[in-house]
């Protein structure tokens, strides 16, 4: 709600609250609930101090509804579909991203209170909790848009809710190709490497894009294969037929029952996958991956947190250690050269907008180091003052003994190769 109706709000709707039926209004239809609360208002006001305009009165009931039934003053952004991310630190803090640039909402929660109960229903609606002994927790939406919350004493300003909205119309190449996220070559490339299952690797930071390009990767896989999903959130939205959808779930109460991406990824191999899909890899769940991916589940993906396609595999090297193998560096290593193929880097630019800056093959071992060939890079021009980033997206070309090209050909899709690299 707006600051200036805050002190209004909260006279009406602590009334209200005391006389409402709790579980007639999870019976009760919005418009239902919306003339409910007209009719309670109408009573209320005629004994107001000052006179309560019409439209004033239609917003009030607009926030309680929104209250009652949603996630009260974030509804309006929930449901502004320019907005990509949104970010409340506190009571009195609501931020949201637009375009690539972060804003500060006039938005307010009336109380801390008010803010911790939204929480809890986000959290309970998932079959989640929110409270001291489980003061973090992932959630999401009903929509399929992801949550994180953190509550007091952890998050030390008050309860904080990070909201990366899900997008319900999926992006697709021709689009990233329209918004210059990456050149058509590359799409077409990409495309490609999907079609002949590819291991791929999307790295990138946080908001990056990570998970769009991802789900514009999906599109082509082929119809007729079994694939499972594997998230911590579920927001992977894959139009194959044949998709098994799994999350993971945290220990309940009793410290009993708590399921990790690590035990999915195990689980999923005894599930006949052809493909195997794990929305971000970030913990020892890396070691299966690289088995999934070395055991027949070719075209398997997923996600992970870093800079360069160099820190990508720095980064498995560190996840994988931390499933306590006891495996030397040397075996970890050749396990990634033979299980990945394609790395691909995301980055968020100075301007909000993503670049695909990187697609990188790993090409193999020399001596004790990861071998990269980069197909494609992204150059920004140097001392560009734009306040938008302009640049090139440039390849040296494919190397003879690229895996890429030896299963474009077992595919019959050399040709298509050909000219995706001809039209740089």
């Amino acid at each position: 709600m707006i600051n200036n109706n805050k002190e209004l709000y909260l006279s009406f709707r602590n009334k209200i609250f005391e006389v409402l039926d709790a579980p007639e209004i999870v019976n009760m239809s919005r418009e239902q609930l919306e003339q409910q609360l007209h009719s309670a208002l109408s009573v209320l006001t005629k004994n107001y101090r000052h006179t309560v305009p019409t439209m004033v009165r239609n917003t009030l009931v607009k926030n309680l509804v929104d209250e009652l039934t949603g996630l009260g003053p974030l509804q309006p952004l929930i449901e502004d579909d320019t907005i990509t991310d949104i970010m409340v630190n506190g009571c009195s803090q609501i931020y949201y991203e637009r375009l690539g640039k972060i804003h500060r909402s006039e938005l307010v929660f009336i109380n801390e209170q008010q803010l911790f109960e939204i929480a809890q229903r986000i959290a309970s609606r998932v079959g989640r909790r929110v409270d001291e002994s489980s003061p973090m927790v992932d959630a999401r939406l009903e929509d399929g848009s992801r949550v994180n919350i953190v509550i007091n004493p952890i998050a030390i300003d008050g309860t904080t809710i990070s909201i990366r909205k899900f997008r319900q119309q999926k992006i697709s190449f021709e689009d990233l190709v329209k918004y210059d996220s990456l050149s058509m070559s590359m799409a077409r490339v990409l495309m490609i490497a999907a079609r002949c299952r590819l291991n791929i690797v999307i790295a990138g930071g946080t908001g990056s894009g990570k998970t769009t390009l991802l789900n514009a990767l999906s599109n082509y896989i082929g119809q007729d294969e079994r694939i499972i999903t594997i998230e911590d959130a579920a927001e992977l939205r894959l139009q194959q037929p044949h998709v098994v959808r799994l999350e993971t779930r945290p220990e309940s109460v009793e410290s009993t029952g708590k399921v990790t991406q690590r035990d999915l990824v195990i689980n999923s191999l005894r599930m006949r996958p052809d493909r195997i899909i794990v929305g971000e890899c970030r913990g020892s769940e890396a070691f299966e991956m690289l088995q999934a991916m070395n055991t027949g589940h070719d075209g398997s993906m997923t996600t992970l947190h870093a800079n360069s396609p160099r820190d990508a595999i720095a980064r498995i090297e560190s996840m994988v250690m931390m499933a306590n193998l006891n495996q030397p560096l040397y075996a970890i290593r050749r396990g990634i050269v033979s299980a990945i193929h394609l790395i691909v880097q995301v980055n968020r630019q100075r301007d909000g907008s993503r670049k695909i800056v990187s697609i990188a093959e790993v090409m193999g071992l020399e001596g004790d180091n990861v071998v990269l060939e980069e197909l494609f890079r992204f150059v920004s021009r140097e001392g560009n003052q734009q306040e938008k980033v302009v640049g090139e997206f440039t390849s040296p070309g494919i190397m003879q003994r690229s895996i890429l090209m030896k299963r474009a050909a077992y595919y019959g899709l050399q040709d298509e190769l050909a000219v995706a690299f001809r039209g740089i």
